[in-house]
């Protein structure tokens, strides 16, 4: 399985080659398939981090953002 670092640069290797000839069909299909997957992950570290994220409250306590509103499972 690719890194994300991999992902990324053929995700910018095909964005250059739409630019300068065209992509195929095939190459279409993994551009979006590639991109979904980098939104997918982007989600998860962002719910990842907001679940860890605690607040105070006026009166001095603290709030777990995770605990209080469910930690969500990633697709």
């Amino acid at each position: 399985m690719a890194t994300i670092e991999e992902k990324i640069a053929r995700i910018n290797e095909l964005y250059h080659k739409s630019k300068k000839e065209g992509l195929t069909d095939k190459e279409k299909k993994e551009q979006q398939l590639l991109r979904s997957e980098y939104i997918a992950n982007i989600r998860a570290n962002m719910r990842a981090q907001l679940n860890n994220i605690d607040i105070q409250n006026a009166d001095g306590t603290i709030t777990n953002l995770g605990e209080k509103y469910g930690k969500r499972k990633t697709h």
